[in-house]
This record gives structure tokens, sequence and C-alpha cells, in this order.
């Protein structure tokens, strides 16, 4: 049996004694800013990580003051940042907005399991008939947060993923395309048993119209860590924050929250129910929105 100190670099610990990884529960706060007008502006990022350090108190911290159980921040799909990103870092020219999606992506720390999740989410990309731009570091400054050892030493690698829409498809129909291309890379890899650190592989988000920047920080330490979110070019029309308190669960940088198109405050005592009721509900499920591909949705949660 591995030590703990190492189960928690890559993700949970192993059931022992008492502890149940499926009788983990946690408690949050959140908080939801916009333009009413739909006026996407850098202010709202400043206001949004203002509104997040209120509420520092709602999250929980380790043993070390500067490893918190998780905060995080979802905005719109910044287009004129991330283009001058994407111009920058990889010599790539992004569609017009609607046009791509992009995502933060959690990747192994181990170089050649990295390697190894990257070839499979561009062999899903090109399966689903869509373009990958490429992969852009992202810039993060551990020392300049003050992150714990905790915290660095379950960090995994992030990168921002690029994926350009094959010509015709927009909107919805693009949405659940980049559905279906993080269902199927997560599918994969996570149950990739020869990937020693499969759980580190996180599609944070991956849509055209919001993004999600998170980790196992405090609120103060999220903008510090992530350059991306002190830069004033970086401009939405509204934004989620997150601060997270495990009260029964071990903290770890993918359950930082917000989700992917929502976070929680409280505990979801009925987890386990809502998993099982839905498993239990994949037999009969129908749809005409994704044809013959809906069983690569599976498990949905």
């Amino acid at each position: 049996m591995r030590s703990l100190e190492e189960q928690l670099t890559l993700g949970l610990p192993e059931p022992y004694g008492l502890y149940r990884p499926g009788s983990e529960k946690d408690s949050c706060g959140v908080g939801f800013i916009c333009d009413i007008k739909g006026r996407a502006s850098n202010r709202i990022i400043r206001d949004a990580e203002h509104m997040n350090c209120c509420m520092v108190h709602r999250g929980g911290l380790g043993y070390e003051k500067n490893t918190g159980d998780g905060a995080g921040l979802l905005t719109g799909l910044p287009h004129a940042f991330l283009a001058k990103a994407a111009r920058e870092s990889l010599g790539v020219e992004l569609p017009a907005a609607g046009g791509y999606g992009a995502g933060n992506v959690f990747l192994p720390r181990d170089p050649s399991e990295r390697a190894r999740c990257k070839r499979v989410v561009e062999e899903v990309v090109a399966a689903a008939g869509q373009t990958l731009l490429g992969w852009r570091a992202l810039p993060i400054d551990p020392d300049g947060a003050d992150m714990g050892n905790a915290a660095r030493a379950a960090m995994p690698h992030m990168e921002q993923l690029f994926i350009a829409a094959a010509a015709g498809l927009t909107g919805d129909a693009l949405e659940r395309r980049l559905y279906l291309i993080r269902k199927q890379a997560t599918r994969r890899l996570r149950g990739d048993l020869e990937l020693a650190e499969r759980q580190l592989f996180y599609i944070c988000s991956l849509s055209t119209k919001i993004v999600v920047y998170k980790g196992m920080l405090t609120p103060h330490q999220m903008f510090p860590f992530y350059g991306d979110l002190r830069d004033p070019d970086y401009a939405s029309h509204l934004a989620m924050v997150h601060s997270r308190f495990s009260t029964n669960t071990f903290p770890s940088w993918d359950r930082a929250q917000p989700n992917r198109f929502m976070s929680h405050n409280g505990e979801i005592n009925t987890l386990l129910g809502n998993v099982n009721w839905m498993n239990a509900r994949e037999g009969v499920a129908e749809t005409d929105l994704f044809g013959d591909d809906l069983a690569e949705l599976f498990p949905v949660v």
C-alpha cells in the first residue's frame, strides 16, 4: 500500500480504517457577478477577485496556512486575450469567437505520461473531425502565490488547449462535440491502468463559451498563481468564484471549483445515490443530438 503522502499527490487516498472515499461530503462559499447588459470588461475580473478574497473564511486550510482546500474562477471565454496569448505563445491565429473551443487541462507531472495523455487527446480530437491548434503552457507562479508544500506536491502540470471547429460546426452543435471529446479523452486516460499518474489528468473546462481556472489554493493565491488572471486584457461579462471547505473530503486540484458550468455551496449528501440513479438509466437513455455517439458519453457522472 502506498504511503498517505504518495496517495495524496495522485488524488484521493485508498480506503483505510474508517475512511471511505464514497462517504465524503463538503461545504463551500460561492459568488457570482455579471454585467446585466453582457458587456465584457476587466473590472468584472477584478471584482471577482475581491469577492472571492472576501469569502476566504468560507474556505478551508490544511495543516499549512498556505495550502488551501481549493479556490477557483469561471469566466466567459476571453476571446481577445486568448487570441493574443495564442499568437504570442504558439504563433497561431485563433478563429473568430465561437469558432473554436479552449480549456485548461491538468496533466501528469511525468513527462512521458504527459506526452501520452496529450497524444490521446489529439487522437480523440482528430477522430471527432476537429483541428487541434496547439497546447499553450499556462503561466503560473507558485512562489509568487506563496503556495504550501502540500499543494505543490499534489500540483499537476497545466496547459491550455485550443481546438478549431470543423467547417459548418457552430453553436450548441460545437459545444456537444467538445463535450464528446472531453468525455472520450477522460474515459480513455483515467481508465488507463498503465498510467501511474492517470488521476492527475483532468479537463477543467472545454468550451466556446466559458473557461475555468482553479486549484488547490486559497482565494488570495488564485490571482498571484495564474498569470492570465493578472493580464489587463482579460475581460469577461460574468464571473463565478468559489472558496472550498472540504468538511469530510480530501482536497485535490481537480476537486476545486467552479465545475465546468456550475459550483455548489453545501454538502451534496445524495451524491452516491445520484450517481447510481444516472448509471441505472444509461441503458434506456435516448437522444437525437448525439446519435450513435451516445454510448461514448457514459458514464455521464
